[in-house]
């Protein structure tokens, strides 16, 4: 890969309001290439906003969806790369066929390059889940797209690196959310709404193991793992009725935090990744010690179908809960 500058931003989006939403990456597009950025990474489903989706129905989700890639919103997204000569990576919902997808797309100034459809869908019923990896290059790199849960499953993230990603894009709705793990819960939205007159309370939160030290348990292993650059996008304040911690982030391969924001706002963060750390990574030597004679077991069928039920769908005592 070439050295190249990225920039991951957090910005709180408004439900359903693409024109703002769209508004705000282009504004926020504009800073990042302000500070050099050449590749700008957007969180899951920022064009129409996310978890309000569980509580709509067949109808309502299509009249929010889009085709890929003639719809008005990548088309949207094309312009504001032209206009500021840099790759962006989007979420949005698309319609294909009459199947819906949470899907990111990366566009150039030249256009459309790639899609990626989440792999493992659940806010709503009616958004299925996508069958394929994208790995793809991008200006000079080797780069890939894991929507939010899919990184969670750690062979998605290391069959990305096995087929060649040197950069994961990881763009999420995540943090704040109900869990049965010890220290994490939702956010009061008292606190949000007060952050600029008193800001500690919520600071705290979201840097706790609620937003923050959640993410520190598993984010810089998927990068030391395989040695690849990881490009962390997250929403911050208000996703529906709950609150997100945002806490953009660029990882290098040795799992190190480059750059990260700490803001309770929206805020966009560069780092500049390089050829050698990906070379030089345990993570790489980690692939080509590996003996996959050994490793059967791992793609043997399993005894049911698979089911993807994330933690804040869990109540410790009552179990899963209803998927939308």
């Amino acid at each position: 890969m070439k050295d190249i500058r990225i920039a991951a931003v957090q910005f709180e989006h408004r439900n359903g309001d693409k024109d703002y939403n769209l508004s705000r990456i282009g504004d926020l597009t504009a800073a990042a290439t302000a500070a050099g950025a050449e590749i700008v990474c957007f969180h899951e489903m920022c064009v129409p906003a996310y978890t309000f989706l569980r509580r709509l129905n067949r109808d309502e989700l299509i009249r929010l969806a889009e085709s890929v890639p003639d719809g008005p919103s990548t088309s949207a997204l094309i312009g504001i790369a032209r206009r500021h000569g840099v790759a962006l990576l989007a979420g949005l919902l698309e319609n294909d066929g009459g199947r819906l997808y949470n899907t990111c797309v990366c566009v150039t100034p030249d256009g459309f390059l790639a899609r990626f459809r989440k792999m493992h869908a659940f806010i709503n019923p009616e958004i299925s889940s996508g069958d394929q990896f994208a790995v793809f290059d991008l200006m000079g790199c080797r780069c890939a797209i894991l929507i939010c849960y899919d990184n969670n499953l750690i062979e998605n993230v290391r069959i990305t690196a096995l087929r060649g990603a040197e950069i994961v894009f990881m763009p999420h709705v995540t943090g704040c959310l109900s869990s049965p793990m010890p220290g994490r819960g939702l956010v009061d939205p008292a606190l949000w709404q007060n952050r600029e007159r008193d800001p500690v309370p919520l600071r705290l939160e979201f840097s706790g193991p609620k937003g923050r030290g959640w993410l520190m348990r598993w984010l810089p292993a998927r990068a030391y793992d395989n040695g690849i650059y990881a490009v962390f996008a997250n929403p911050v304040g208000r996703d529906d009725d709950q609150i997100r911690n945002g806490n953009a982030m660029i990882l290098d391969p040795f799992g190190e935090i480059l750059a990260e924001s700490a803001a309770l706002g929206d805020d966009v963060v560069t780092a500049t990744c390089t050829a050698e750390k990906i070379a030089l990574s345990s993570g790489r030597r980690y692939l080509d010690a590996r003996r996959p004679e050994l490793y059967t077991d791992l793609v043997e069928p399993g005894k049911s179908e698979p089911v993807t039920r994330p933690g804040w769908m869990l109540d410790s005592q009552a179990g899963p809960q209803n998927p939308t």
